[in-house]
């Protein structure tokens, strides 16, 4: 199983990005997958998740800004961020559980910053 996350860069305050992870090697329409992310010198936590049917939850500071979404043609779940804060910078990381062994993408960096 392979997680490839994407879509990651540096954007001004307020400003939006939209993360990608494609899934490979295991049938990705039956499994929840979660992203989280870590900031320096923090651990780490989750973001948002998104059921196997298309259910999605949030954190609190996510609610009303980020957005989880899949699409199982392409294996691939979708965060989109907006308005986005420089406490929002930290390596963003997708994840999902297969056969109870989690898999984990190579992340991808996201920095808010003027």
């Amino acid at each position: 199983v392979q997680l490839q996350a994407s879509g990651g860069g540096l954007v001004q305050p307020g400003g939006s990005l939209r993360l990608s992870c494609a899934v490979s090697g295991t049938i990705f329409s039956r499994h929840a997958v979660d992203w989280y992310r870590q900031a320096p010198g923090k651990q780490p936590e989750l973001v948002a998740f998104i059921t196997s049917l298309g259910r999605a939850d949030y954190v609190e500071f996510a609610k009303g800004r980020f957005t989880i979404s899949r699409d199982n043609a392409k294996n691939t779940v979708y965060l989109q961020m907006n308005s986005l804060k420089p406490e929002d910078t930290a390596v963003y990381y997708c994840h999902l559980v297969v056969n109870e062994r989690p898999f984990w993408g190579q992340g991808t960096q996201v920095t808010v910053s003027s």
